[in-house]
């Protein structure tokens, strides 16, 4: 008898959104995910694979330069919620590289699409509003 499985017969492929966020947004990961997904987007993010630094058991610097391998496989970033001092790395090193979309987070659960003028800083990064 051949083996048959539902999924052989799923083979469209989607591009690939990175999900960008603050650490001081990561409860709201599942939802980005959620959110990527129903866009017709395959969501892959560090949250996803390496928690918050793997729960700082390995260099930092491992996992940012594996995150940025994620960043370069994917087709856009997409960034939910806050601009933090890493979120705000990742668009200056790939914003020539591939499309960047906003997302504000609102009432915990609604989504709302933004422009690079409607963006939120953190921790005085504000002045860095032109950089991006």
């Amino acid at each position: 008898m051949e083996f048959k499985h539902q999924a052989m017969d799923l083979t469209k492929e989607n591009k690939i959104a990175f999900i960008a966020m603050s650490k001081k947004e990561s409860y709201f990961k599942r939802h980005a995910v959620k959110y990527v997904l129903e866009q017709g987007y395959t969501p892959i993010s560090q949250f996803g694979i390496f928690d918050y630094f793997l729960t700082d058991t390995i260099d930092r610097n491992k996992v940012r330069e594996a995150n940025n391998n994620l960043i370069r496989i994917s087709d856009e970033m997409w960034v939910f919620g806050a601009i933090s001092d890493g979120v705000l790395a990742e668009i200056k090193i790939f914003k020539d590289k591939m499309p960047i979309r906003y997302f504000q987070i609102e009432k915990s659960k609604h989504i709302k699409e933004v422009s690079k003028e409607e963006l939120e800083f953190e921790d005085n990064l504000e002045i860095h509003r032109n950089e991006i």
